[in-house]
């Protein structure tokens, strides 16, 4: 690779980083070409992006204020996987495809701008997403509304049996 290539490529890798503030490091070994695209169409499909670069270039990218632990996972073969939105459905994807495949493991992250380490990778997984998160809430403040408005009703449809049956009646 010559000098300019590199340097333009340390350039991209640097604003990827800038721009997302979350992401994961990948080991891929023994990852077979049709598993690969297929993790490529995935990521493309949901707007992530997967990069594998140079260790050495990779490093050279990464920004200053970015956790020193980060940098000591940049060995073997390594994959980056971008989430510029959602984080956590990232990391339920790249679960889901290596508990299908078999094939992928996390070596380490960086999650809102916090380090991430490949044993709490499977935590992050297990999360609900922000849209979830954000209707049980709207579904927690609605509950008591949709309690009190059926405890109102109750004398209302009461009422309105009595009077169907006294009609029964006569």
């Amino acid at each position: 690779m010559k000098k300019r290539s590199k340097e333009k490529l340390v350039k991209e890798l640097g604003d990827s980083f800038k721009s997302c503030n979350s992401f994961y490091l990948v080991d891929f070994r023994k990852m077979a070409v049709p598993q690969a695209v297929e993790l490529r169409n995935l990521f493309r499909e949901n707007s992530y992006s997967l990069r594998v670069v140079k260790n050495r270039l990779a490093l050279r990218a990464l920004r200053e204020d970015f956790p020193e632990e980060l940098k000591k996972y940049f060995q073997g073969p390594t994959a980056i996987a971008f989430a510029p939105q959602n984080p956590v459905g990232l990391a339920r994807l790249i679960k889901d495809f290596s508990v299908r495949n078999k094939i992928l493991t996390v070596k380490a992250g960086l999650l809102d701008g916090q380090f991430l380490s490949g044993e709490r990778f499977a935590e992050v997984a297990i999360l609900r997403s922000r849209e979830e998160l954000v209707a049980k809430i709207g579904y927690l403040m609605a509950f008591p509304l949709i309690k009190l408005h059926r405890t109102w009703q109750a004398p209302i449809n009461s009422i309105g049996r009595l009077l169907s049956q006294i009609k029964i009646k006569k």
